[in-house]
């Protein structure tokens, strides 16, 4: 857990106690200030949640991508793709020249187009 969460729900609890003596006084003033305190506990709460929620998805994408790489069929198929490229140089540069190419074109904007001189 993160030191966040923990900060935001000790000032989103006094906040709600200084609401509520705020509210048994009829002090408008600690009400609103309490209410303050309140919504600011709960936003460090949240970002404390989302932290927590960042760090466990990479932990996990860590976990997945080792498991990726020290998998059997990540290997076979690192060495299908040498020895293909080994077998066949010319094809490979050129696939890998088109796949760039691709990349290039789906990555451009269009060039903006002139108005029409007549206006419709």
């Amino acid at each position: 857990m993160d030191k966040d969460r923990f900060a935001g729900a000790a000032k989103d609890a006094a906040g709600k106690v200084e609401g509520a003596v705020g509210d048994l006084t009829g002090d408008a003033d600690t009400k609103a200030s309490g209410r303050i305190r309140e919504a600011s506990g709960t936003v460090q709460n949240l970002y404390g949640q989302a932290k927590d929620a960042v760090r466990d998805a990479s932990d996990a994408a860590t976990s997945y991508a080792k498991d990726a790489v020290d998998s059997d069929i990540y290997r076979d198929g690192t060495q299908a793709i040498t020895k293909q490229v080994r077998d066949n140089p010319l094809g490979a540069l050129l696939v890998a020249g088109s796949i760039g190419f691709a990349l290039a074109m789906l990555m451009t904007r269009p060039p903006a187009r002139r108005p029409s001189r007549w206006g419709y």
